[in-house]
């Protein structure tokens, strides 16, 4: 069995190559009013290429396979213990919360959902957008998806298992959260199947049970290459044990561990789940990603619309609005790709050939998503202070004049200005093309709006909360040590998830960047 050959052989049938034929050699640059980095230079109706560096199939199966399989650079390996360190201070820190209690925490009685809720409904954000980004940009038939969408079905995951922590702990003693499940408790009591809390818990599990599913369906493929190369060096010959040596007593011994490439056969050859490349399994597959991105599409707009349920259902100033299902919704695509940048743009200076697969015409339409989505959450900032104004309701108003934006009053002015600084303000460098297509710029940016969505979440929930009707009830919230390293370290189990899916498993879906190389339309032109 060759890693190779099966590879090559889809390729040929993808792209009409007849046997023995080769694909078209080209040493300038593939389109039109293209240079080198990618970016359209005097004919804007031309597209830049989605693959740079004429590479063959056979260069993007060794690139993306690559960084599983080989040892990865020494500013990744920093990377993952900086975060698995602080993931591990966070988990410390949830295990002290389970010993101690939830009093160690800044809430209090007025302002009972603070810091907990907040990171959930931060990270649920996020989660959502990465599954939503990938479907619809798949229904769309969007070939420059091909550089975002396996990383931005990862965040969700990630991300989903993130925001699960905070709801677990914040309503104490966590080792009854099976009380949630629709079964009869020890008491023989029923969950509420009203609250919608408990519609967060259906909701949420729906949604990370599609995404999971539609994430690991795309990378079937891409496992059963890496399982045919790791197959193809042991039948060669090529692959060594691994030496590890250890101190025992005054001598060094040297253990021969497993070959690495026989775990990879085993268990990337369980997870192909009988991948052979053949045209039924294509077949099957191709339909399967697509119901997948059909169900995964309306999914993740039902869910966020139910978690924005849980503060427009209530009759709290701040909160009673009908604009927060579509403004959660916007916000979840704004605050995904900006994330989905954040992540992806370092990525373009520490992995080898990263930048020929996430080109600069990648980063410049998601910019103009930043943008476009960035206008729509200021709109819904704009339209949830002129509701206020409008209805005339002096308690209504009052949390948008007194709570968060006159600084002579607002304690938590400072929170509500960074939002709309870092989510409406910085995304308007977006109109400039210049802007668009500075990688440095658009991390920048995408670092803003990740803080300004946090900052989003603290202004929603905690300045709605924090003064109640009666001035008898008002009460500050101020986060203590605890609650900022368990929100640090749900940021560093985040990185080190991430982290390790570069390094185990395919970053790019090998089919859809072959289908968008230039050689797959070497007989346009007849």
């Amino acid at each position: 069995m060759s890693a190779i050959q099966p590879d090559e052989s889809l390729a040929r049938r993808m792209h009409g190559l007849q046997p023995g034929e080769q694909p078209v050699a080209r040493s300038t640059p593939i389109i039109p009013g293209t240079s080198d980095d990618g970016t359209l230079t005097e004919d804007p109706g031309k597209r830049a290429p989605c693959v740079l560096g004429d590479r063959s199939f056979e260069d993007v199966t060794n690139i993306v396979c690559g960084y599983a399989e080989a040892k990865m650079p020494k500013p990744w390996l920093a990377a993952l213990t900086i975060t698995s360190s602080i993931a591990a201070l966070g988990t410390g820190m949830i295990l002290y919360l389970i010993i101690t209690g939830v009093g160690v925490w800044g809430l209090n009685n007025q302002v009972d959902w603070a810091w907990d809720i907040t990171n959930f409904v931060f990270w649920i954000g996020i989660g959502h957008a990465g599954t939503l980004i990938s479907a619809i940009l798949c229904l769309l038939k969007q070939n420059w998806r091909t550089a975002v969408n396996r990383s931005a079905e990862a965040m969700t995951i990630f991300a989903v298992i993130c925001a699960g922590i905070f709801p677990g702990i914040h309503v104490g003693r966590a080792w009854f959260a099976w009380f949630l499940a629709p079964i009869p408790n020890s008491n023989g009591i029923w969950p509420n199947f009203r609250s919608p809390l408990l519609w967060d818990v259906f909701a949420v599990s729906t949604y990370a049970t599609v995404s999971l599913l539609f994430w690991y369906m795309g990378m079937i493929p891409d496992v059963a290459t890496l399982r045919d190369r790791a197959y193809m060096r042991l039948t060669k010959g090529v692959s060594r044990p691994m030496a590890i040596p250890m101190p025992i007593g005054n001598d060094i011994v040297v253990p021969m561990l497993p070959k690495p490439d026989q775990l990879r056969v085993l268990i990337y050859g369980i997870m192909s789940l009988g991948w052979r490349f053949s045209s039924r399994h294509w077949h099957r597959y191709e339909k399967a990603y697509l119901i997948l991105a059909g169900i995964s599409t309306p999914l993740v707009l039902s869910v966020h619309s139910i978690v924005s349920f849980d503060f427009a259902t209530s009759i709290i100033p701040g909160w009673h609005t009908t604009i927060f299902p579509p403004y959660f919704v916007a916000g979840a695509v704004f605050g995904g790709f900006a994330m989905v940048l954040w992540l992806m743009i370092p990525l373009r200076v520490i992995l080898p050939n990263f930048s020929d697969l996430l080109t600069k015409r990648h980063l410049e339409n998601m910019a103009k998503i930043l943008l476009l989505t960035g206008t729509m959450v200021g709109f819904a900032y704009g339209m949830e202070f002129f509701i206020a104004w409008y209805s005339g309701n002096q308690f209504e108003f009052s949390v948008f004049a007194n709570n968060r934006v006159n600084p002579a009053k607002a304690p938590y002015w400072w929170a509500y200005w960074t939002m709309i600084f870092c989510n409406v303000a910085t995304p308007q460098l977006f109109w400039f093309r210049k802007m668009r297509q500075n990688p440095l710029v658009i991390w920048i940016v995408a670092s803003f709006v990740t803080v300004g969505m946090w900052f989003e979440r603290f202004v929603i929930i905690v300045t709605s909360i924090h003064r109640a009707f009666l001035p008898g009830e008002w009460h500050m919230f101020f986060p203590t040590w605890v609650d900022i390293l368990t929100f640090v370290g749900s940021c560093g189990i985040f990185m080190t998830l991430f982290l390790l899916f570069l390094k185990f498993l395919p970053v790019f879906a090998l089919s859809e960047l072959k289908v968008v190389m230039p050689q797959s339309h070497t007989h346009d032109d007849h």
